[in-house]
């Protein structure tokens, strides 16, 4: 009666890396992105406003990814950066290291690497140089 319930918004999803597809190269997009193919290639949203990345059961990644939000439920082979929220389902397997300002880390999923969790001060977008304070 009196709790909210706890229900996430997520950006509309724009653009689709169909089952059937292999992209070889960087991918770089803005708003919501889905992969359900392969991307041999580095995957980076534009910084300048919310991103989504959801990689479904059959998708697959070789190489980093830098995005806001990124849905994990197949297999990432590279660093992930993510400067808002890191959710990995149990089918997701992750080979590399991680940064992330939040994570949400369901039973089953496997990461391979180190996990850094990042600040607000720390991860606006990019790092600030020490020269620079």
């Amino acid at each position: 009666m009196f709790s909210k319930k706890n229900t996430k918004r997520l950006l509309p999803i724009q653009s689709l890396v169909g089952a059937d597809m292999i992209l070889r190269g960087d991918l770089r997009f803005k708003g919501g992105l889905r992969i359900d193919g392969e991307v041999d290639g580095n995957v980076i949203a534009d910084e300048s406003a919310q991103s989504l990345l959801v990689i479904s059961e059959t998708g697959k990644v070789r190489g980093s990814v830098r995005v806001g939000h990124v849905v994990v439920s197949g297999l990432i082979e590279g660093p992930i950066e993510a400067n808002q929220l890191l959710e990995l389902h149990p089918s997701a397997n992750v080979s590399g290291d991680v940064r992330y300002r939040a994570l949400e880390m369901h039973p089953g999923a496997v990461v391979d690497g180190t996990l850094h969790h990042e600040s607000e001060e720390v991860m606006p977008g990019k790092l600030a140089l020490a020269s620079s304070k």
